[in-house]
């Protein structure tokens, strides 16, 4: 680990940074006419958004994925999850423990007795509803120079890339 006077956080908004996706006097080549680089600069802004949008709760997009997901889906197991969010089940481990840890989600012991369920905490029921209304105004925020077809329509489009 650097120094602490040393230390620089890995993140550019961390640092005062402001991502730019195209800085003025840059040639980007063929990277215009790429469609992932496209998404991946919009990620970005997106993410910092989010990111500035849920500080108040230490919440990350992953965090608040799996905290929807547990509270949408009755006694939701671990592996279940893992497979719904694309990780490995240890990232899924890894993502309850912090939540438990946070206070927002508890371990059941399921019917079956050889996995637990997921369920939100009080706390984590509360939490959610603030959380879920600060998510979906970043959303309306980033979202604001489309029209709500253009919104619904890039929906559709970026669903049927996969």
């Amino acid at each position: 680990m650097p120094p602490a006077s040393s230390f620089r956080p890995r993140r550019p908004q961390a640092r005062g940074e402001h991502f730019d996706p195209h800085v003025a006097g840059i040639e980007y080549g063929a990277l215009d006419d790429l469609v992932g680089y496209a998404i991946r600069r919009a990620q970005i802004l997106i993410y910092e958004d989010f990111l500035a949008a849920l500080a108040p709760w230490d919440i990350t997009p992953q965090r608040f994925s799996a905290l929807t997901l547990i509270a949408a889906n009755a006694r939701l197991k671990l592996t279940e999850l893992a497979r719904i969010l694309g990780i490995a089940r240890s990232g899924a481990v890894q993502l309850v423990d912090q939540l438990q840890a946070m206070g927002y989600v508890a371990r059941q012991e399921a019917a079956d007795k050889r996995a637990y369920s997921l369920v939100l905490t009080p706390a984590g029921r509360r939490a959610h509803a603030d959380i879920t209304r600060a998510v979906q105004a970043h959303d309306q925020r980033i979202s604001a120079r489309l029209s709500a077809g253009e919104r619904s329509q890039l929906i559709a489009l970026l669903g049927r890339l996969g």
